[in-house]
């Protein structure tokens, strides 16, 4: 039986399309369709570490070198019963370069070893001191400052690579998936759809139960509607079916990725099962999305993709080194879940076309507190894959309990001749845009980037997009 525009718009639980305008159906994480590959045979994946991950126990310092960062680190975090101080001798195995600022040894958390395993390959940049101006210790404000690019106080409500999407594509098009079940902030934007799912198995078209229960009629019913609206000489309707004709086909096509690559890549595929952590299975619905691509899998285009992972709230029982605290166990899990990722991507041979950045809203408070960390400042940005330039960059931040602001916090700066001067998010946002998505430093200045006004101190040069971890 065929469906009526009339008898669709009624029963559907998609929302009318007479009602929709062109942004609040973007919202929609239905709406999408294949793109263009305007960045060419590349990906790039942000992950983010939700509830603030402490910084200061995850890049530390195991010397003083001409300075004395690991004396103040010392006197910050105390040993023993709840302390979270980690010795020289827990950093051991997991060394990496020097702080370009005081020359102090440099180690990662004990509990990322699969990080340190990429580092010494040189795929890792280790980015140090990063933060924005007008700090903010609020998770909702420092979660939307490093989605929005922007300082507290300058948000414009969309996101650093929504802008960029928005600039690059069009509102039928499905630049970006988010491994979860909304529209992460930094993908948020109004001019072009991202899908949202938190796994590809699960996706289905979402298809009214008040109609029959046949599915073969109920999609040749939606096509044909879609299709005539798509025809229409309106602009509204033109858009609302060729909308729907991407949501029909993109349903398909990426739930059939879960097939497509359990059933040719079963070793990594019981490699993410055998790790059983969340952060391995979502980076395994990514690695769906590559592969597919990479097999051709028609309608399957997104390049950009977002992961969330939680428990980064460590006000309490945090731990130091040992292997049983509680931040340990969350520093494993990203750090063995990125080495069973980029192995992965090596075997697929797209280990050279991934960049993967690493972030938290906000680090912790330089001194613990009984038993864990309060909300902090600064904190390090990891940036991974096999086109990356590993190493350390920017500044280790000043710990010195004299150099701390009232609250305990290090202090954001960008004076040219300090020693401990800051690494602004917007440095790393510039030099991913301009050197791996391949935008024009002043389209980056002027279409994504927001510049802060209130702070005299910013020098946006071309060199702020250039720090050198990616060529």
């Amino acid at each position: 039986m065929a469906i009526s525009r009339r008898s669709f718009l009624k029963g559907s639980s998609l929302a009318a399309a007479s009602s929709l305008v062109a942004p609040s159906l973007l919202g929609n994480p239905f709406v999408r369709r294949a793109f263009a590959d305007t960045i060419g045979d590349r990906y790039f994946l942000s992950i983010f570490l939700d509830g603030g991950n402490d910084g200061f126990n995850t890049v530390i310092p195991a010397s003083n070198g001409g300075g004395s960062l690991r004396d103040a680190y010392d006197t910050a975090r105390t040993t023993g019963a709840g302390g979270l101080n980690v010795s020289p001798s827990e950093l051991t195995n997991t060394l990496i370069g020097l702080d370009p600022g005081s020359g102090a040894q440099l180690g990662l958390h004990p509990g990322m070893t699969g990080l340190k395993q990429l580092y010494d390959l040189g795929k890792v940049a280790v980015i140090q001191g990063c933060g924005y101006p007008r700090q903010s210790l609020s998770h909702e404000e420092a979660r939307m400052a490093w989605q929005s690019g922007t300082p507290p106080g300058t948000n414009i409500g969309t996101g650093w690579i929504g802008r960029y999407l928005a600039a690059n594509y069009g509102g039928n098009d499905i630049p970006g998936v988010c491994i979860r079940n909304e529209v992460a902030g930094e993908m948020r934007q109004t001019a072009t759809s991202v899908l949202a799912t938190s796994r590809m198995q699960s996706l289905r078209f979402p298809y009214d139960r008040e109609f029959d229960s046949d599915i073969a009629r109920k999609r040749a019913a939606f096509l044909g509607l879609y299709q005539g609206a798509a025809g229409a000489t309106l602009p509204m309707s033109a858009y609302v079916g060729g909308s729907g004709v991407s949501t029909l086909l993109a349903t398909e096509s990426y739930n059939g990725l879960h097939d497509l690559y359990v059933n040719a890549r079963g070793t990594f595929n019981q490699a993410y099962e055998d790790a059983d952590r969340s952060m391995a299975r979502d980076l395994r619905e990514a690695a769906k999305v590559i592969y597919g691509i990479t097999q051709g899998a028609e309608n399957v285009h997104a390049r950009m993709m977002q992961i969330a992972n939680g428990g980064y709230d460590t006000h309490s029982d945090q731990g130091g080194g040992q292997s049983d605290g509680q931040h340990f166990d969350l520093l494993a899990e990203v750090g063995n879940s990125l080495k069973l990722f980029y192995d992965d991507c090596v075997d697929m041979g797209v280990a050279d076309k991934v960049v993967i950045m690493v972030w938290s809203e906000f680090g912790r408070r330089v001194s613990q507190n009984d038993g864990g960390t309060d909300h902090g400042t600064q904190y390090p940005v990891f940036v991974l894959g096999g086109s990356v330039t590993g190493g350390v960059y920017g500044n280790h931040p000043n710990i010195d309990e004299l150099a701390l602001s009232d609250d305990g916090n290090t202090v954001y700066s960008q004076a040219a001749a300090d020693s401990f001067r800051s690494t602004d998010m917007r440095d790393i946002y510039g030099t991913i845009l301009k050197h791996w998505l391949g935008m024009p430093h002043q389209t980056i200045l002027q279409n994504v980037l927001a510049l802060d006004s209130g702070d005299p101190t910013q020098r946006w040069t071309q060199e702020n997009f250039d720090m050198g971890f990616l060529a």
